[in-house]
């Protein structure tokens, strides 16, 4: 696995792991990553230094393995917790996400699909919305 640090337009950053060097490149072309905070496409790659072995470590901690595990399953028992308990909408969740927040359509929890620009609206109207965890890959797409 390869992490690179990533930054939006909007410069939020964040990082991103790709199972190799080519995946992001290809990703980025078919216009497949998106900020996990805005949710803006205009995604590019910061500079990183490299890591190199033997040098003393600064900052915060790798996380260990165990620790990443732990994320993981936290992620997704969210999703599982969102997908069991709020109503899908597909690509209507814009539209209902302002309805719900105007108070034209019933308040209840929903997910679905947004473009980084609906998305963009809705924060800026006033209207909370937050990306969902990606859901766990399937172990035949793993190594």
């Amino acid at each position: 696995m390869i992490r690179y640090a990533l930054t939006c337009d909007a410069g939020h950053d964040f990082e991103g792991w790709f199972g190799a060097s080519t995946d992001y490149d290809d990703q980025a072309a078919r216009g497949l990553l998106q900020c996990p905070v805005c949710g803006s496409a205009a995604v590019r790659k910061q500079i990183m230094a490299p890591a190199v072995a033997g040098t003393k470590a600064r900052g915060e901690p790798e996380a260990s393995p165990r620790m990443r595990e732990m994320m993981m399953q936290a992620m997704g028992a969210v999703r599982a917790h969102v997908e069991e308990n709020f109503d899908y909408v597909g690509d209507a969740f814009a539209r209902e996400a302002r309805a719900i927040h105007e108070g034209a359509s019933e308040a209840r929890g929903i997910y679905g699909e947004a473009t980084p620009a609906e998305v963009r609206a809705l924060k800026e109207d006033g209207v909370q919305v937050a990306p969902m965890p990606p859901a766990p890959p399937k172990k035949e797409d793993m190594n």
